[in-house]
């Protein structure tokens, strides 16, 4: 969801009023999401490498996404939206943890739209605790190295039971995958929008999922069209 610190600086306000113009979009499009059919929406909100930002812009932005937690639980549920949450929760604030552990627990008989928020993500960090995790099942016997696969490695990350990104949406005009989900979005397509977060509307993502639509997706074979 980039772009929020420079559609604020635009603007003449503080990065922080940006984040909150960006909340307000992510409200919007997981109605327009739900209301488009899309069974799994996940956002990237905070990546391990943000803890690098002033303090004040980290603090203020905790306190935005503990209160968005706590104060869309009500409609999450009368939408029938699941929450859930890939990251590194250490280092996260408690009071933090305890709304999402709140909000898991509240939607996780919900059976609409599967919401996930990366917050303390980051895709190399997923892989390495995937790997220190089987590292530690082949010390302690439960796994041997033949057992390894591609199989094995996803049933190690955060949400091995969501399926790969049909579709990776970038704002504000980057052209990177910006260390998001890097073993899960191996075949996704792509699409880039110069909206900032702020300003992306359910046009912009009408027309992603269009463009999607129009794609062949190959998966390394040949088109047999």
């Amino acid at each position: 969801m980039d772009g929020n610190g420079r559609w604020a600086r635009q603007r003449g306000y503080p990065r922080l009023e940006g984040h909150r113009r960006g909340y307000q979009t992510v409200k919007r499009i997981v109605q327009d999401a739900t209301d488009l059919g899309v069974k799994y929406l996940t956002l990237y909100v905070f990546s391990v490498e943000n803890w690098a930002r002033p303090k004040h812009e980290i603090d203020g932005l905790m306190r935005l996404i503990e209160f968005a937690t706590h104060n869309e639980l009500r409609e999450l549920q009368q939408n029938n939206v699941r929450m859930r949450f890939i990251g590194r929760r250490s280092g996260l604030p408690k009071s933090l943890q305890d709304e999402m552990d709140r909000a898991i627990e509240a939607t996780k008989a919900n059976t609409g739209l599967i919401l996930t928020l990366a917050l303390n993500y980051g895709g190399r960090a997923e892989i390495t605790d995937a790997l220190q995790r089987i590292a530690e099942d082949v010390s302690a016997g439960k796994l041997t190295s033949s057992d390894i696969t591609e199989s094995t490695v996803r049933s190690y990350l955060y949400a091995p039971d969501i399926p790969d990104p049909d579709l990776l949406i970038r704002t504000a005009g980057e052209m990177r995958v910006s260390n998001f989900l890097l073993w899960e979005v191996a075949y996704s397509e792509l699409w880039v929008t110069d909206a900032f977060w702020p300003d992306f509307s359910v046009s912009h993502l009408t027309e992603a999922i269009r463009s999607y639509q129009g794609r062949v997706r190959k998966f390394g074979t040949i088109d047999n069209e």
